[in-house]
């Protein structure tokens, strides 16, 4: 069976760097990942970049918008009425908190940082994750979708586990290395969009030779 530096070390050879997160700002990289809960990233694209245009994409100026207009910029995202609340009271906090900069929160010990994000509504363990590992640049390991089903598939993980028990997993068997964290993230999305889909593709899949999945489904 792979280990986890073995199937990093496939995929990274395989694809390349990703370069993932794009984004201009920590505050931006964070209202993306708020965004991009229940949608697609060029869903949130559209979104950021009505929120760009309008000059409007820094924690003063969301927390200040009216909430129509709020709603509106984001509205390509889905759920932009639960988003918009989401998002003002993100800003809010950081506003009351942390003088509206979102480097402070961060600046945190990572248990902290982490803690009070999640004390957040609508910060969940993924979103969280996902602002400390790209914004704060912190080793915080990302969980998604995507995680355990590639992992379930290659019999690493038995498809059951718990959100926090992946990242506890991956966490204990990987170097404690942000940097890391952050390429490994984008190579499982980019080989589930690829090849480990809902209906996988494995014929050209990088990672068929060890793969519990396709040994049972040749």
């Amino acid at each position: 069976m792979l280990d986890l530096k073995s199937v990093y070390q496939r995929l990274f050879d395989y694809y390349g760097p990703r370069h993932w997160w794009p984004a201009d700002t920590p505050f931006e990289m964070a209202v993306g990942a708020i965004l991009t809960q229940n949608t697609n990233w060029k869903n949130v694209e559209q979104a950021i970049g009505n929120l760009k245009q309008a000059n409007v994409l820094d924690c003063h100026s969301v927390a200040g918008l009216p909430v129509a207009r709020l709603e509106e910029f984001i509205r390509p995202s889905g759920f932009f009425r639960q988003k918009a609340e989401r998002l003002r009271l993100f800003s809010q906090h950081l506003l009351d908190h942390h003088q509206g900069s979102l480097d402070i929160l961060l600046q945190q010990p990572l248990n902290l940082a982490r803690e009070e994000l999640l004390s957040l509504k609508g910060v969940g363990p993924e979103t969280a994750d996902s602002i400390l590992l790209y914004a704060g640049d912190l080793p915080s390991f990302v969980v998604d979708a995507y995680t355990g089903r590639l992992f379930s598939r290659l019999g690493v993980l038995h498809g059951k586990e718990k959100y926090a028990e992946i990242r506890d997993f991956f966490m204990a068997n990987l170097p404690e290395n942000s940097e890391l964290y952050n390429e490994f993230h984008a190579l499982i999305v980019m080989q589930c969009k690829e090849h480990c889909r809902k209906k996988p593709l494995c014929e050209t899949c990088p990672l068929a030779d060890d793969c519990a999945h396709q040994q049972q489904n040749p």
